[in-house]
């Protein structure tokens, strides 16, 4: 029988499957959801400082409402102010107390003094580890690729000496060389990597000639960029790596772990064919493992990589060359799936 425990981390998680930051492990009973479908482990949903701002500064304007009102009407919100994270780590710690499978805390701030305390904070809840999620756009033309990865770099080597559970830094495909921000990033101290982060793009309604907000899942396929970086970092840094962003089924989890990761993350799937699917991917897994004779993960992880095809340009422009070579055949062998 195929064994599909694995290490990620440093936490011995029963298969490969973690359930990425989102609204299905809010709660408790979703979580013991997931957990009962066979997740090996949950990121709870993130914590934005921006929403912790913004919530401030909404119950700032409804106290200011009366302001101008008599003296015995505004005695009746007395020091009154906003709670900051702290509803967040309750519901964060109610999750933690009430699932067997190891529970991650995903992070994502602003400024550098709220990234330390608010890690701070979440690993006092009792958290398995961490996971920084990295987003960040580049909208000030003035500063350098050099000068946003180094403000990162920072944080992590800060983190290290602060917090005594593993983290994670979840990143966008976004930088200048991921190939050595990664490496920069690994020798601060982060534990694993995710590649990639979904970003949500700005999207305009024609009709009302206004930007609007949907709720844009990810597409099966999506995780072929991340399964190039899998496959090209691994074997090359001392942290974990996970793939992310559109893995739906057991096929993709599978080339992910033959490139090199130890571990996916499943959401979209999730919402869009419910967490059920989860058992089926690891019955396939284990399937797939007793027909080519694999006892377990580490038989064949990283089998697909860079480092053990010994660069042969598979994750460099192999694929594009080919198309040149042989168009028709490339062609006529995708139409007839």
């Amino acid at each position: 029988m195929a064994n599909l425990n694995v290490e990620f981390m440093g936490l011995n998680l029963k298969n490969p499957i973690i359930v990425g930051a989102c609204t299905l492990s809010a709660t408790v009973e979703g979580a013991k959801d997931l957990e009962e479908a066979g997740a090996a482990a949950i990121v709870y949903k993130s914590l934005f400082e921006e929403q912790i701002i913004m919530e401030r500064a909404q119950l700032s304007d409804e106290l200011d409402e009366y302001a101008h009102r008599n003296a015995e009407m505004t005695s009746l919100f007395p020091a009154l102010e906003h709670a900051g994270p702290k509803a967040h780590l309750l519901k964060l710690k109610e999750v933690k107390e009430n699932v067997n499978i190891p529970v991650i805390a995903s992070l994502n701030c602003l400024y550098d003094v709220t990234w330390f305390e608010y890690a701070k904070e979440l690993e006092d809840v009792g958290v398995d580890a961490l996971e920084l999620n990295f987003y960040q756009m580049p909208i000030d033309g003035e500063k350098t690729a050099e000068q946003m990865e180094e403000e990162k770099v920072k944080i992590v080597k800060t983190l290290k000496e602060r917090l005594s559970i593993p983290f994670s830094i979840k990143l966008s495909p976004y930088y200048t060389n991921i190939l050595n921000f990664v490496q920069r990033l690994d020798k601060a101290g982060a534990s694993a990597f995710i590649l990639f982060n979904r970003l949500f793009q700005p999207e305009i309604d024609v009709e009302t000639e206004a930007h609007v907000t949907n709720f844009n899942l990810s597409n099966p396929g999506d995780f072929k960029l991340g399964l190039r970086y899998v496959g090209l970092t691994h074997g090359k840094v001392m942290g974990d790596l996970c793939g992310a962003n559109g893995i739906y089924g057991s096929t993709d989890v599978l080339q992910m772990l033959l490139s090199g990761a130890k571990t996916v993350q499943m959401v979209s799937s999730l919402y869009k064919n419910t967490p059920v699917v989860i058992e089926k991917v690891l019955y396939e897994l284990e399937e797939w493992m007793d027909k080519k004779g694999y006892k377990s993960v580490d038989e064949f992880r990283g089998k697909l990589s860079d480092k053990e095809l010994k660069a042969s340009d598979v994750y460099y422009r192999a694929q594009y060359l080919d198309f040149l070579l042989h168009p028709e055949e490339v062609i006529n062998k995708n139409l007839m799936r």
